[in-house]
């Protein structure tokens, strides 16, 4: 799965909506929707925060591994 898949399921999985999304990020709807379509790359800073909002490590956001764990504490 290409993280744009990944970030796209989380966010419905969730039940949120790509406006709520959006604002977390301090990014327009528009952008993000980019972000999902692939139109645009989202930023390594972008994709850090929605780890953390979703809970899931940065292997599992960006598509390196299918294995769900929980985002890093230091």
């Amino acid at each position: 799965m290409q993280y744009r898949e990944c970030v796209r399921a989380l966010r419905e999985d969730n039940d949120y909506t790509q406006t709520q999304i959006a604002k977390i990020l301090n990014i327009g709807q528009r952008t993000y929707a980019d972000y999902e379509l692939g139109k645009t790359r989202i930023p390594v800073d972008a994709l850090i925060k929605l780890a953390k909002f979703y809970d899931v490590d940065m292997n599992y956001i960006c598509g390196v591994s299918s294995r769900r764990n929980k985002f890093p504490v230091k």
